[in-house]
């Protein structure tokens, strides 16, 4: 019988960032969130060894197998040898469903539930501080994605105190169907020299409304820097506006997807529905946010 794992998309409800310090890296500070549509993970404990690919965006993947998200599919069964877990024999198929560079974390996430599905099938009294570690490897968004629960996130991303007080949150997610890559992002943003790592004070309730006002006085410093690499990022962003319902619109880490935050289930639909009827081309999907879906 086979084995299933999702691998949700991580949505950064706001990013702060700060200036490119001396190692290299911009310190940051988020509060991120899971929600219930992303890429699925199969194991098939009778099928052949090694990793298919399927689902509407597994050829945009196959085209750059060497890329980040690849990578870290095949890096986090790799990096289970790390921990004495031998996962080569494993037969996995990704159902590839996020956009590709999109600013949802979907490399990160799949390699989360790569390392949840074989400790599950082949290591389960595995210490999961020691699968965190090895998720760490992989690299920032590593243990975050892992874990895929909302946190605040601070340091370089692998700072991380679990928030549970997050409500769920209705959400439409958009992205114009253009790549957003990170590195060319933070350039652009080192170029303009703006913003900074702060951690604001929480709500002083945790109530969605209550959130979702406070959420509109954080930002995004990274939205101003993609729009200028990716411009199709802007008219996204005005296409949630302008369906109306939406509390807070806001660009996902590096972009190109955006987000709009409703009241309730049926505002967030509403507003979908119109968006994908305006841009048939465009991947829109209505969700909750929140903790990522169990397996």
């Amino acid at each position: 019988m086979p084995w299933h794992e999702a691998a949700p998309a991580k949505i950064n409800l706001f990013l702060h960032v700060g200036p490119v310090g001396d190692d290299g890296y911009h310190p940051l500070c988020s509060l991120v969130a899971f929600a219930d549509v992303g890429d699925g993970l199969t194991l098939d404990p009778d099928g052949a060894p090694g990793l298919a690919v399927v689902g509407p965006f597994a050829s945009a993947l196959a085209e750059d197998p060497a890329g980040p998200e690849g990578n870290l599919v095949t890096r986090a069964s790799e990096a289970l040898q790390h921990v004495g877990v031998d996962a080569s024999g494993l037969s996995l198929t990704l159902d590839k469903r996020l956009p590709i560079a999109a600013g949802l974390g979907g490399g990160s996430s799949d390699a989360g539930a790569v390392l949840r599905l074989a400790r599950r099938y082949l290591a389960p009294d595995m210490d999961v501080t020691l699968l965190a570690k090895v998720a760490a490897e992989l690299g920032a968004d590593g243990p975050m994605c892992l874990a895929a629960v909302p946190a605040w996130a601070e340091g370089r991303g692998d700072v991380l105190t679990p928030e549970p007080r997050l409500p769920d949150l209705h959400a439409v997610l958009v992205n114009p169907g253009v790549p957003s890559p990170t590195g060319a992002v933070y350039r652009a943003y080192d170029a303009l020299a703006r913003g900074e790592a702060d951690r604001p004070v929480p709500p002083v309730a945790w109530d969605a409304g209550t959130v979702m006002a406070w959420l509109a006085d954080q930002r995004n410093d990274l939205e101003g820097p993609a729009v200028l690499n990716a411009p199709a990022i802007g008219p996204a962003l005005e296409a949630l506006r302008q369906a109306g319902g939406a509390r807070l619109v806001r660009m996902s880490g590096s972009g190109a997807t955006v987000f709009g935050l409703y009241d309730d289930a049926a505002d967030a639909a509403r507003a979908a529905q119109a968006i994908e009827a305006d841009h048939p081309g465009w991947w829109v999907r209505a969700t909750t946010l929140g903790a990522g879906p169990a397996a």
